[in-house]
């Protein structure tokens, strides 16, 4: 996967993968993709909910 400058990664869902991303991207046939996530060891933020996980954006 490649990571953005800021040390995040972006994850591109859709029937096609964007030119140069497709390491970064996660075929979707034509479907809605329903994301997942599991945490192995969450850090103290996890556990005490003050991290919240964004939102999946469009992007075109």
């Amino acid at each position: 996967m490649k990571r953005n400058s800021d040390g995040s990664t972006t994850l591109y869902f859709g029937p096609k993968a964007p030119e140069g991303l497709e390491s970064n991207w996660i075929p979707t046939s034509g479907k809605a993709p329903l994301p997942t996530v599991r945490i192995y060891g969450g850090t103290e933020e996890f556990w005490n909910r003050s991290w919240e996980m964004p939102d999946v954006e469009l992007v075109n």
